[in-house]
């Protein structure tokens, strides 16, 4: 039914910077100069210019490439390149053209991974990759954040978003374990919880793509969870509100994630090409799929965390 999972210390590393001996033939094209302030200043101004006209695109679900690309990436990557220096494994696994469901553990108590895991694909991808994250109900019920999440390429979690992403040749991602794993507390950290009634599973089976396993080691660290408001959590209407060593001790300055080191790993593709399209209601199948996708993901993440080591190794 799938391959044996790879093993990340045997998969390939795209390290953020690739050091050359000087003696080393080189057969690189000479980078890129970099543009000067006029440069900057034009590209600024037609980008406002677009904006204030209208003059960009968004798909049918709302997302607007060029923003994200321009504005939220850009904001996010020093946090991905300095503050986590995440590492990328096995991205390799990842189709380079054609749609593909990740599937990955979720943790952090504040969910930074979906961001990190975006910036991964796009920067990291040969092919620059965009990924399309299924979010929960409460993410679209807040005006700011459900208008931002659209406009960055994300949808709700739903059966008919994720199959109409999935048969566009879209990337998409899903977190099973939904508020459940984010919010676990730190005793519980890398240790899947529950990934619920296989639904990404099925739309799998439906449009006949690859479930790539993704493991993030990393987040588990940076807001560690010792407990709960739990009233004013209901009160706010909110799944949980953390307490962590400096949350909310340090008032705002303890929402600053700590810096730990990250890596995100994908496993090997896991195919569903083999299956009719209406064995997506066989619950048997999509069961035993979706336990076999959750081991993996759990092994993945055994392995990543020893290649990591310390969580918080010396800046360099």
């Amino acid at each position: 039914m799938a391959g044996e999972p790879e093993h990340l210390e045997d998969a390939e590393v795209i390290p953020i910077t690739r050091a050359r001996s000087s003696r080393e033939p080189s057969h690189e094209p000479f980078p890129e100069p970099l543009p000067d302030d006029d440069d900057r200043l034009a590209e600024f101004l037609a980008f406002l210019r677009r904006r204030l006209s209208g003059e960009y695109e968004v798909d049918e679900f709302g997302f607007d490439r060029e923003l994200t690309d321009k504005v939220l990436l850009e904001l996010i990557r020093p946090l991905y390149r300095r503050w986590f220096r995440v590492e990328t494994v096995g991205m390799r696994n990842v189709p380079d053209d054609s749609g593909a469901l990740i599937v990955a553990n979720h943790s952090g108590t504040v969910p930074l991974d979906g961001l990190m895991l975006q910036v991964a694909l796009h920067d990291d991808h040969p092919e620059r990759r965009a990924i399309r994250l299924l979010g929960a109900d409460l993410v679209y019920k807040l005006p700011v954040l459900g208008h931002l999440s659209r406009k960055t390429g994300h949808t709700l979690a739903c059966r008919e978003d994720a199959d109409r992403l999935l048969r566009k040749g879209e990337l998409v991602g899903v977190f099973p374990e939904g508020f459940k794993g984010v919010g676990k507390p730190f005793t519980e950290r890398y240790k899947l919880q529950r990934f619920g009634r296989g639904g990404f599973v099925a739309s799998a089976i439906r449009a006949g793509v690859p479930i790539v396993p993704c493991s993030i080691v990393g987040a588990e660290e940076i807001y560690p969870k010792i407990g709960e408001l739990r009233f004013l959590a209901r009160t706010l209407g909110l799944p949980y509100l953390p307490i962590t060593p400096l949350f909310p001790w340090f008032g705002l300055l303890g929402l600053v994630p700590l810096p730990s080191k990250w890596m995100i790993g994908f496993g090997e593709p896991i195919r569903t090409d083999q299956f009719d399209p209406s064995e997506a209601d066989d619950p048997m199948l999509v069961f035993n799929l979706t336990d076999q996708v959750r081991e993996v993901i759990q092994q993945q993440l055994d392995e990543l965390r020893l290649q990591r080591g310390h969580a918080f190794p010396p800046f360099f």
